[in-house]
């Protein structure tokens, strides 16, 4: 499939004069063709007001239309075959593996949603019946469902081209929720974005579906994500990015005359706390567990431990040197792009330049002409840690920073001084458990996930997950962008007072046409009421 390079609007391709930019072989240090190009003020407008007008058929579809149309998506993704893998390797340097195995999460998390609306219970229907001669006043018949909440401005993530791009949860938990989607293609990753908005567009048309449902902008430029957010039509917002491009969002929403939800997971460095009694029974197993975790990926995942705390003694004394021997093995990697390795490489220099702090790299030679960078690895006690701040700061990439701690009150107050993460890691026995009961608690105000004997990497999409947490991970603890909760950012809840049946939604009827769970007078069923 040649790739013609246009912002594709309400499915059709879009040219225009406007600026152009060109993607990047990190690996092979070069530019890629074609040329792609910068949507304008215009085009904004443009896919906005279609998925405006997209919006009131799409959302008056039938849940099994909605639910084929996804799968529909699906199919078409694995249709573009070893294409789609060979342009995202192109321009991220991702292992083919490792985005075969994206584009299989890719796939299986739109069939997840597509099963998701087709069963129904997701609206959260509930039903109060009316009590006319209840005492001193009469009770009136309420209902209440969740309903779409209209066209969302979606960015595609650097680090995962395939699962929280185009057609990535974001996009995926939108769609199922009945709401036309607008995305910002990733400028690292345009080909590859292309191709899987194209892979999109075919599912709408076979499905006829509106085409206003799906439009995709580039853009090198902050112009383009900030007109999406700022547009009046723009409901809802979906971002996976950093802490400063998440916030710069939210503040722009923020002072609409009319603000809406960003939704935006940032920053995190997801701390691990290792426990006296785990450290004696399996300290090298622990290091290299966590020597695999920091450096998967070059560690360019939102869930990378970039902090782990233990009492000091021998055992973390040895577990330190191993975790040092692994890390000074650890091949080169490259990683996404300049930027992030510029970044990478600037937090590195940061963290060596504080006084206290003692480092181990890799042995390895850096190629920065293919965008190479070392795994690293940092060492300090909690009084340094707790007098600089930045040490708690995300550095995106394959390093971490241990500290050791005298006393269970240090361990607790590096806890107690931690910001909001995805995740928190506890290794430990059950006896450990026991005694650090506090800390666990501490740990549950800090993050959306705890994990207890095992790694933050990788993130399991199920009914249960939430990867979400207190700010800056996230703009909003209370939703997670991965599972199928994720739907709710897109929805909204709306009650109906002594409608007529007939008027109703089909979820909100006497008779329980779909078989959905439904809260009727307080007690679950799907039973007819």
């Amino acid at each position: 499939m040649e790739l013609h390079g246009q912002n594709i609007i309400a499915c059709r391709p879009a040219p225009n004069r406007n600026k152009t930019f060109r993607g990047f072989s990190p690996s092979e240090g070069t530019e890629l063709v074609p040329e792609f190009q910068e949507a304008t003020e215009e085009q904004i407008d443009q896919a906005l007001a279609g998925a405006y007008d997209a919006f009131h058929d799409y959302r008056r579809r039938s849940a099994e239309d909605r639910a084929f149309f996804i799968e529909r998506i699906a199919e078409e993704i694995n249709s573009l075959g070893d294409e789609l893998i060979e342009r995202a390797h192109l321009e991220t340097a991702l292992p083919k593996d490792r985005l075969t195995g994206e584009r299989g999460r890719t796939v299986n998390q739109l069939r997840l949603f597509a099963e998701l609306i087709r069963e129904g219970s997701w609206v959260d229907a509930r039903i109060d019946r009316a009590i006319p001669d209840r005492p001193p006043l009469p009770k009136p018949d309420i209902r209440r469902m969740l309903i779409p909440s209209g066209p969302v401005a979606v960015f595609g993530a650097s680090n995962f081209p395939l699962a929280f791009s185009v057609a990535g949860g974001d996009t995926a938990s939108a769609l199922a929720a009945g709401c036309p989607v607008v995305i910002k293609a990733h400028p690292a990753h345009p080909g590859t974005s292309e191709l899987t908005a194209r892979a999109i567009v075919k599912a709408i048309e076979e499905t006829q579906m509106p085409a206003g449902l799906f439009s995709l902008l580039h853009g090198l430029s902050n112009g383009v994500g900030l007109g999406l957010v700022k547009h009046p039509l723009t409901k809802v917002v979906g971002f996976t990015g950093s802490l400063r491009g998440g916030r710069a969002l939210f503040d722009a929403a923020a002072q609409r005359p009319d603000p809406i939800p960003v939704y935006a997971e940032m920053g995190s460095i997801n701390p691990v706390f290792i426990l006296p009694g785990a450290l004696h029974e399996r300290t090298e197993a622990i290091a290299e567990g966590l020597k695999n975790s920091v450096t998967l990926g070059v560690g360019q995942f939102c869930t990378n431990p970039g902090l782990t705390v233990g009492l000091s003694d021998d055992n973390l004394s040895q577990f330190v040197n191993k975790l040092g021997e692994l890390i000074a093995d650890t091949p080169t990697g490259t990683m996404l792009n300049p930027g992030i390795l510029q970044a990478y490489e600037k937090g590195v220099k940061q963290l060596i330049d504080i006084a206290g702090i003692n480092k181990v790299q890799s042995n390895h030679t850096a190629d920065l002409n293919k965008t190479e960078a070392r795994a690293a690895m940092f060492s300090t006690d909690a009084r340094t840690f707790l007098q600089h701040p930045e040490l708690s700061e995300e550095v995106f990439g394959p390093s971490t920073i241990i500290v050791s701690c005298d006393t269970r009150e240090e361990m607790e107050s590096i806890a107690h001084n931690l910001q909001g993460h995805l995740t928190a890691t506890i290794h430990g026995t059950t006896e450990d458990l026991k005694e650090f009961k506090s800390l666990i608690s501490i740990l549950e105000n800090k993050a959306g996930r705890l994990i207890f004997n095992g790694f933050p990497t990788g993130v399991e999409v199920c009914a249960s997950m939430h990867h979400g947490g207190p700010y800056p991970a996230t703009t909003d603890a209370h939703f997670t962008s991965v599972g199928t909760a994720a739907i709710e950012r897109f929805a909204r809840p709306i009650s109906y007072q002594n409608f007529p049946q007939e008027a109703l939604p089909v979820e909100l009827q006497n008779v329980n046409q779909r078989g959905i769970w439904r809260l009727v007078d307080n007690q679950l069923t799907k039973e007819n009421c």
